[in-house]
Parts: structure tokens; C-alpha cells; sequence
């Protein structure tokens, strides 16, 4: 089948919703008013709280939003054919993460820029309110780190990328300074400036590739983890408009304009797809992941359809700069359907490998020959990039082979397969390590929310020293997972905890709904908070027996119990981590129950339009 088709296709529908079913949620069931104050202005302090143009700050947003589940996640899910994953990036971008992400970002900001646990305290219970913060800081703390060890991987052995990325911290300084200290508001000449700079670091960096400078920035694990720690504390606690803005939105330039290549690319060279749009394994035992289609699709892409990180860039650093009201359709809703886009494209990459090439790379060769599969093309494919493929799983070496192939059969691109190779991966690390900035900013916010519920005096502590503490905490609970490898043993975890903290957002988003006269609208969140509860906790019991205990039951275990009992600590960890989640998400959602029941009473009684009083500050 031509690549072509999906494309366009995912195109029609991202624009058709976005000015249809977009513009009904910021017009009926949000309510957009430029008229109400954005806590950018109600609360500027030049340090967290600063009004953004709104090409910047979606910038900044999309960026922040598009880690590496919209790209290794659809590369992942190719293993069950081209097919479900294309339709749940469809589906799942514009009823359910659009959704999420546009009425969080509204409750967040029309709260004076709380975080989803606050909303959840204010708006459904303290119960709730407390078990959605625990929940955050254990997601938010091993996305980071696993995210963080995706940056290690593409960056080891690649001076290109780590010369590039390093090019960008001086531009994003630049930048922040001219827009906000000698020039305010010039954001065109800043951005003509910072995407020529951004250019010519790139090009720099492919030249630095193969020239006598390379040594200085080839450097093992160790160092490049350390490197990316620092980094993600010094913007944490710098002012947003210094760093982490300028640097996410120079960043979102390249995401978005390899994405628009990679497109383009597909246009002109239309490659066909070889991989069928379903293949044995939707019934499970598939080489690159045990589980079967239902439910491991939905939790394998993650981010490019709905993913609960967005709700805390959502009640995170974005409502803190939304400048009116009427930004926040294209920056929410805007930025998940592109998201769906950029997933449906990295799809395509994997799935014109052929399917033998596409396992062989993505699997461990044991298992590989296991299969009794040849490969077709991935000889002369190592060849043209220049080095090994076979046995690399994870996604990323697959879909920066699958990339560097389209771009490659681009008029005059030929022969130039090692060099899309490279940038491809200096690509997948830029994108990634936007994710670490914003993230660290988010943990160091809701660990001092947590701290504040045994001490309330610390959600009122501002300055420079709280920064610094917190962020510092954040890193020392991320880096410790990076530092000691240790994160990637609950890799499968993390694809469930994420999906179960969207279906936190979805029941409290719910809530706001309810308790700000839009019952009648409710429909909007409670019927993907429908799907996500069964879906992800149906994952989260089979990923117990699947894949953490998979060895001890392969091996005779009789139960899951005795398996549990005979597990190592790592897949004990993972066992306990998860049913917490899951026991959490089921309180969260029976406790949302009640109370919406009590406030479809009370409305029925004509006792007015909230639950309770702490739910009055927020009105939609």
C-alpha cells in the first residue's frame, strides 16, 4: 500500500478536527474569554508566571508534549501491522488527547495555574486531590529518567548530535535575552536569528562528525548522563523566558521542520508500505513485545494519541504563560492533533522496512532467529549507514533507518544515506530532550505540593531557594534511575502508568465540568475516561503476568503469586508500582462517582452550580 494515503489522510482529519471539533470545545464546552486575566498577568512574577507570545509558547508547549511516545511508540506498534496503530492515532488524537489536553489546560488556568492535583483537591476531594499528586511524582519521576536514558542512547558515539544540542543552550540564551531584556516582543527577529544559528549548528555538527574535533564530543554513558542532569536543574530553575522557552521553541523548529521534510518525503518518494496492516502477532507473542492487540496497542502509543504527561505540561509551565484565553485552542488541541501527525509518520518510516528487516533490527538476535525469518535488505542497509543494525531494539534505530531511507530517495539525496542516518538520531535526541527541561520543572512543582501536604506553609514558599531545592530533589530522583540503569527494567511499566494518569486527568476534568454547570458536555471526557479505565487497567493486570513475571511462569510457577515470590526485586517493584496506580485510579474514579451523583442532585434541587465551596474559584 503507497504511504501516501496515510498521510494525506491524517492531514484531512487533524485540520477537519481541529476547525470542527476543536472549535466546539473551545466554544461550548470551555467557553474561551479573552476577557477573563490569565494568572500570567493576575500572578507575573518573571520567573514562572510570564505572559508568551503564542507562537512561542506552542513552541514551547508541543516541545514539552512531544517526547519520544509519538515517535519509538508508533515504531513499536508496527509490530502488529500499519493498521491499528493509524487508527488509534486517528481516533484517539481528536476525541481523546485533544480533549485532555484543552479542558486540563483550561481548569489550570482559570485556577491561577494550579497543578492537576490541586484541581483534583479543589474540584472533587483532598482524597483525590492526594492520590493524584503521589501518583504524579512516581510517573513524572520514571518518565524522566526513561526518557533521559533515550537521550543517553541516541547521543553515545554521536558527536553530530551532541555538538548540535550543546549549540542550542548559547542560542536559546541569546534569544530569551533579546526578547525579554533588550528587545521585549521582538520575537521575528529572534526566531530569523536563533533557526539560521539552529541550521548552521546542525550543519556544523555533521561536518564535526567526521573531522579531527570529533573526540572532544564523543563521550561514554556516564558523562552524557551527568551532562543531561545539570542541564535539566539549571532550567528548572532558571527563569522560564531565559532557557527553557527559547530553547523548547528553537527546538520545536527543527521537530516540526523534520516532520514536515519526513512528509514531504513521503509525497515525493511515496514509498509502499511492507508491512500488511495486520500481522500474527495482534494475537500476542509478537518478538519486539509479548502482548497482544488489545489492550498493548492503546499503552504502546501513548503520546501521539492521549497521554496523561500532557495534563501536567498542561497544569505545568504552559498555563503559567498563556497570555488570553483564545491561545489556548491551537496551543492545547492543536499541539496533540500535530502530535497524532508526527506519530502517523513515524509509523509510516517503520513500516516501509521490510518485515524481516523491521525484526531483525528490533529484536534480540536470539529471538530473531527464532523466527525463521531472512532479511531482505538490512546488509546493504548497514553498509550505507555505516554500521551494525541487527539486534538494536527500543525503536529509535529503526525509525532513524526508516527515515534516512525517505529522505534518501529525495531528488540529489542519494548516496547521502548516512547522513540522514545520523541526523535522524541527532533528531530523536533533540526531541526527547525538550521532555527533560519542562519535566524537571513539573516534578520540582509537585514535590514541593507534596511536601506541602505535611507542611502547608511550603506551597507559599517563593524565590530563588525552593527553585533550587526542589529542583534539585527532582533530579537526584530521576538521575539516581539514569545514573544506575535501573529504569529500564520497568520500561513496560511506564507505557501503563502513563495511560492511568490520563484517566486520572479524563475523571478529573470530569469533575470540573460537572461542577461548573457543563454536565450536559461531560459526555466530552467521560466517554475516553471510559475507555482508558477498562484499556489500561485491563494492561496493567496482563502486564503482571506478560511481561514481569513472564520468566518465573515460563518456568514452571504454578500462579501468579508463587511467580511474584520468585521474581527478582526489579519485577517485584514493578508488580507493586502498578497495582498502586491501578488501586489509586479506582479510587479516584468511585470517589469522582459520588460526588458527581451528589452534584447531579443538588443540581436537580436548584442548589446551585458547584459542590462545594473550595470549587468555586474555578469557573467555566
Amino acid at each position: 500500500m503507497p504511504a501516501l494515503y496515510l498521510v494525506v489522510v491524517s492531514a484531512l482529519v487533524a485540520i477537519i478536527a481541529y476547525r470542527t471539533y476543536g472549535a466546539f470545545l473551545a466554544a461550548k464546552v470551555v467557553t474561551l474569554d479573552d476577557l477573563r486575566r490569565t494568572p500570567a498577568h493576575t500572578r507575573r512574577d518573571g520567573r514562572d508566571y510570564v505572559p508568551t507570545n503564542r507562537f512561542v509558547l506552542f513552541g514551547h508547549h508541543f516541545a514539552a508534549i512531544a517526547g519520544a511516545g509519538p515517535l519509538i511508540g508508533p515504531v513499536l506498534a508496527a509490530q502488529f501491522g500499519y493498521l491499528p496503530g493509524f487508527l488509534w492515532l486517528l481516533v484517539g488524537s481528536v476525541l481523546a488527547g485533544g480533549t485532555h489536553d484543552l479542558v486540563i489546560l483550561t481548569a489550570s488556568v482559570r485556577s491561577g495555574g494550579r497543578s492537576l492535583a490541586n484541581i483534583a483537591r479543589e474540584q472533587v476531594s483532598p482524597l483525590t486531590g492526594s492520590a493524584t499528586a503521589i501518583a504524579i511524582v512516581f510517573v513524572m519521576t520514571v518518565a524522566l529518567a526513561a526518557m533521559a536514558l533515550v537521550v543517553v542512547n541516541s547521543l553515545r558515539d554521536s558527536a553530530w548530535g551532541v555538538f548540535s544540542i550543546l549549540c542550542t543552550l548559547p542560542i536559546a540564551f541569546g534569544m530569551g535575552l533579546w526578547t525579554y531584556r533588550v528587545r521585549p516582543g521582538a520575537v521575528k527577529s529572534a526566531t530569523v536569528a536563533g533557526v539560521i544559528l539552529l541550521l548552521v549548528a546542525v550543519g556544523a555538527g555533521a561536518w564535526i562528525q567526521n573531522s579531527p574535533l570529533r573526540a572532544l564530543f564523543v563521550h561514554p554513558d556516564r558523562t552524557i548522563a551527568l551532562a543531561i542532569m545539570v542541564y535539566g536543574f539549571v532550567a528548572s530553575v532558571l527563569p522560564v523566558w531565559l532557557l527553557l522557552c527559547p530553547r523548547d521553541y528553537l527546538s520545536s523548529f527543527m521537530k516540526i521542520g523534520a516532520v514536515l521534510l519526513l512528509a514531504a518525503g513521503v509525497i515525493l518518494v511515496n514509498p509502499r508500505l511492507q508491512m500488511p496492516a495486520l500481522t500474527p502477532y495482534i494475537h500476542g507473542g509478537g518478538p519486539v513485545f509479548p502482548g497482544t492487540l488489545f489492550p498493548f496497542v492503546f499503552i504502546t502509543i501513548a503520546c501521539g494519541a492521549i497521554s496523561g504527561f500532557h495534563s501536567l505540561i498542561a497544569s505545568g509551565t504552559t498555563p503559567k504563560m498563556i497570555d488570553r484565553e483564545r491561545d489556548i485552542l491551537p496551543i492545547s488541541y492543536g499541539a496533540m492533533v500535530l502530535e497524532g501527525f508526527v506519530g502517523v509518520i513515524a509509523l509510516v518510516a517503520a513500516c516501509a522496512l521490510h518485515p524481516a528487516d523491521y525484526f531483525a533490527i528490533n529484536s534480540p538476535p536470539a529471538v530473531f532467529a527464532s523466527l525463521g525469518l531472512a532479511v531482505q535488505n538490512l546488509h546493504a542497509l548497514e553498509a550505507r549507514v555505516g554500521e551494525s543494525l541487527a539486534g538494536r531494539p527500543g525503536g529509535a534505530v529503526s525509525l532513524a533507518v526508516g527515515m534516512a531511507q525517505i529522505f534518501s530517495g529525495l531528488p540529489l539525496m542519494k548516496g547521502l544515506m548516512s547522513f540522514w542516518y545520523h541526523f535522524a538520531i541527532m533528531f530523536e535526541a533533540m526531541f526527547v530532550l525538550t521532555l527533560i527541561d519542562t519535566g524537571t520543572r513539573v516534578t520540582r512543582y509537585m514535590l514541593q505540593e507534596v511536601g506541602g501536604m505535611a507542611l502547608p506553609r511550603l506551597r507559599e514558599w517563593r524565590g530563588l531557594a525552593p527553585a533550587v531545592l526542589f529542583s534539585a530533589l527532582a533530579v537526584i530522583a530521576w538521575g539516581y534511575f539514569v545514573w544506575t540503569g535501573t529504569v529500564s527494567t520497568i520500561w513496560p511499566m511506564l507505557g501503563v502508568a502513563n495511560q492511568l494518569l490520563a484517566a486520572f486527568a479524563l475523571a478529573i476534568a470530569t469533575s470540573v465540568l460537572i461542577n461548573t454547570g457543563k454536565a450536559r458536555y461531560a459526555w466530552t471526557t467521560l466517554v475516553p475516561l471510559a475507555f482508558m479505565c477498562v484499556n489500561t487497567l485491563t494492561a496493567g493486570w496482563m502486564n503482571i503476568g506478560v511481561n514481569y513475571l513472564r520468566p518465573q511462569l515460563r518456568d514452571g510457577a504454578g500462579s501468579l503469586w508463587q511467580a511474584f515470590l520468585a521474581a527478582p526485586d526489579p519485577a517485584r517493584i514493578q508488580c507493586v508500582v502498578t497495582l498502586v496506580i491501578m488501586a489509586m485510579l479506582v479510587v479516584v474514579v468511585l470517589d469522582s462517582l459520588i460526588r458527581w451523583g451528589r452534584q447531579m442532585r443538588r443540581g436537580a434541587a436548584g442548589s446551585g452550580s458547584t459542590v462545594e465551596a473550595a470549587a468555586a474559584p474555578l469557573s467555566i
